[in-house]
């Protein structure tokens, strides 16, 4: 995932329509956003939904590294 630096262009939708909410972590399996974040998506300005995506790549990051994470070595 790259970040979305364009500061013209409205930052697009994150949604892939996959849209299922993970109970464990309040996230949509999708696209890594908080309900919150999918709810209020059409009311923030173009900051906030950058800020939006820089959250979505640290818990993609966060995610991966989880996945890769050697068995019985959890935190």
């Amino acid at each position: 995932m790259t970040a979305i630096r364009d500061t013209v262009t409205p930052p697009p939708s994150p949604c892939i329509a996959i849209c299922r909410m993970d109970e464990r972590s309040g996230l949509c399996e999708g696209c890594l956003r908080t309900i919150d974040e999918i709810a209020g998506w059409s009311v923030l300005d173009d900051d906030a939904k950058r800020a939006v995506w820089d959250a979505i790549e640290t818990r993609h990051a966060e995610w991966v590294a989880k996945r890769f994470e050697p068995q019985g070595e959890k935190p």
